[in-house]
């Protein structure tokens, strides 16, 4: 899911990490505006207010909101910069590193949320923009830009044009590709859709700690990529061992 990269995808691989990180999303949109009533999974609402304030003359709020975009930013350019350099010293950590780092900023939230929420409430909103950020250059990265995961936008418009092709075009090649992609971006959305329900239901009694449901989807999911890794090890040498003794006999 996470490990493989580039032409080494498949469809599979990009449905799995679509409905993990598509769910976390989800989740955090929610939970992130029911606490602070901010947006926190992507900024273009954000650049609208910035604007907006900037031409009221108020600063001090629109440096507010220009803060908002520059943590997605940074969260984005940080993750960038950490899978770069790792697939340069070992690629086997290249996604686990980001992910982890996603993981513990949730976890953190989580925990001290509820302190920061009378005092801080834009700290938590600056906070989750950056996991957002992060996880959204993270996909991107992974799977050659084919899967987003924070923001459903594009995804909608994508899916406008693809579903109006299916009317006009009628080889049958070009609409297993549309189906292909109608079906992963169908997966994003409806994962999204079901992150925010779960994040709603639980914000309502235990608030912030509900991230730490995000938490545990991110884990699973490296630990699931990590076993399944050494699965096919495991059976690879198995089979060396057989076509050794065969040869053998």
């Amino acid at each position: 899911m996470f490990k493989h990269q580039g032409s080494k995808r498949n469809l599979r691989h990009n449905l799995k990490i679509a409905s993990l990180l598509s769910f976390v999303a989800g989740l955090v949109n929610v939970a992130g505006f029911l606490a602070v009533q901010k947006l926190t999974t992507n900024v273009t609402g954000h650049f609208a207010f910035f604007v907006d304030e900037v031409f009221k003359l108020n600063f001090k709020q629109g440096f507010i909101y220009f803060l908002y975009i520059f943590f997605f930013f940074m969260g984005s350019f940080f993750s960038s910069l950490v899978v770069e350099y790792l697939l340069r010293k070992n690629e086997k950590y290249s996604y686990i590193v980001p992910t982890a780092i996603e993981s513990i900023i949730l976890f953190c939230v989580a925990i001290f949320g509820k302190y920061l929420i009378s005092g801080s409430p834009d700290f938590i909103a600056y906070t989750l923009l950056f996991a957002m950020g992060l996880q959204n250059s993270l996909v991107t990265k992974i799977s050659n830009a084919t899967v987003r995961t924070t923001h459903l936008t594009g995804l909608f418009t994508d899916l406008g044009i693809e579903l109006s092709q299916l009317f006009f075009y009628k080889e049958s090649s070009f609409r297993e590709k549309l189906f292909i992609s109608i079906k992963l971006r169908g997966t994003i959305i409806s994962f999204f859709f079901v992150g925010g329900i779960v994040g709603g239901f639980f914000y309502s009694n235990i608030e912030l700690h509900v991230l730490f449901i995000g938490v545990a989807a991110l884990l699973v999911g490296l630990i699931y990529d990590r076993v399944r890794f050494n699965l096919v090890l495991l059976k690879r040498k198995y089979r060396r061992v057989v076509n050794i003794s065969s040869d053998n006999m």
